[in-house]
């Protein structure tokens, strides 16, 4: 069944799999990585501060045999001596400690980056179960890290003996040299040598950091079905999506309506779209769309619009160059401009003759309408959707200047 499920694994993780995962402890480790930092960092600080480390055991070699009849009589300065000698060894290995500690910390950061979590160290039993423990034993984890210590062990100590080998008659020749000379060339030999094994174990981890990084990567793979499922939790219910958006589309048609009875003039199809406009001398640069819609929706905006007592004018042309080319809430373009003129010139004269009597004025024809901007009738159906579109699209601006 497991095997089954790992074949079925065959999605990358995603970023939020990747940070919970990472949350719970789980990123690349490469042990030979950190063997390797913590023994290239020791080697290199007992390299680099030899002499450093040198002075410092003169110091302690100096302090425990050298002692006169005073010395040997008091009591106390066998503590004195035990004293000095502690806190130069201190001051000898500090360092090195210092490069050791920061190398551990350094090598898994450089593979896995910076982590502090507790999850590690919570409770977990699944950890006592025997099946599990067993299961972990005979996965390919197992021979996988067999072999990289088996690896580990033929590459080390073979660079080593051959590097022992190629410097034989180099040792033997020790046995011939002056003592300080002797000791001094038998520790650049033993530097030789530590230093080729520590490279010989740079090339394991080389070989085990990018398998790591494989094997962490597979192990957090996902089925397609848990990809489709992320996404549904991130983005939502696509029917509950579809509802909100129905509400959204509602209340943006509700506040439209409100607008109606503040209209100048309402341009119809007639009867199949409806625009209204309006136009506030000082305050607006050119008329406005403050309402459109198809279908019902026209019919509720004339339905209003006689409600509020505003004009209603029959220019298809118009009706329809508007609706497909201004917005909601946006003014109407330059080319327009001379055929809105002519009906606000007819609203107005209207409205005059409303008050004061008199001949009561034509309804206006031929209005300048560019054959460009009048796209013809459509459907009902994409003239509706285009409607609810154009809703959808002035609440998402109007929500974005309200935050």
């Amino acid at each position: 069944m497991s095997e089954e499920s790992d074949l079925e694994k065959t999605e990358s993780a995603t970023p939020k799999r990747l940070q919970k995962a990472r949350e719970q402890g789980q990123i690349p480790h490469s042990r030979e990585l950190v063997s390797f930092a913590l023994l290239a960092a020791g080697f290199f600080g007992v390299y680099g501060m030899s002499g450093s480390i040198y002075g410092h055991m003169q110091s302690i070699l100096r302090g425990a045999f050298t002692f006169d009849r005073v010395t040997l009589l008091d009591t106390h300065q066998m503590m004195i001596g035990a004293a000095n000698a502690s806190k130069e060894g201190l001051l000898a290995i500090m360092p090195v400690f210092a490069m050791t500690a920061f190398a551990s910390l350094a090598a898994p950061m450089a593979l896995g980056g910076f982590l502090l979590t507790t999850e590690p160290l919570a409770p977990n039993f699944n950890r006592l179960n025997p099946i599990t423990g067993l299961g972990r034993i005979f996965s390919m984890q197992g021979p996988v890290q067999l072999g990289m210590s088996l690896l580990k062990t033929i590459v080390v100590s073979g660079i080593a003996g051959f590097t022992v080998w190629k410097h034989r008659s180099e040792t033997l020749d020790l046995l011939t040299k002056p003592l300080p000379l002797a000791l001094a060339d038998a520790m650049h030999l033993i530097a030789l040598t530590c230093g080729m094994a520590i490279a010989g174990l740079f090339l394991v981890a080389a070989a085990d950091v990018p398998y790591q990084m494989y094997a962490h990567a597979k192990k957090l793979r996902m089925t397609k079905e848990e990809v489709k499922q992320e996404h549904k939790e991130n983005d939502g219910d696509p029917h509950i999506k579809a509802k909100i958006r129905s509400q959204q589309r509602a209340a943006s048609r509700r506040r439209m309506m409100q607008q109606v009875p503040t209209a100048d003039v309402i341009v119809t199809n007639p009867t199949h779209f409806a625009v209204a406009l309006k136009y506030t001398d000082g305050e607006m640069r050119a008329p406005r769309v403050v309402a459109n819609g198809v279908d019902l929706v026209a019919a509720r905006i004339r339905e209003l619009g006689r409600e509020a007592n505003v004009p209603l004018l029959e220019a298809p042309p118009l009706a329809r160059a508007l609706y497909h080319n201004v917005e909601l809430n946006r003014e109407i373009p330059g080319a327009l401009y001379g055929a809105v003129a002519q009906v606000l010139a007819w609203v107005y004269q209207l409205k005059r003759y409303k008050e004061d009597g008199g001949d009561k004025p034509d309804d206006p024809t031929d209005l300048d309408v560019p054959k460009e901007l009048d796209k013809g009738m459509v459907s009902d159906a994409d003239a509706d959707q285009e409607a609810a579109d154009a809703l959808m699209d002035d609440d998402n601006t109007t929500n974005g200047a309200a935050a």
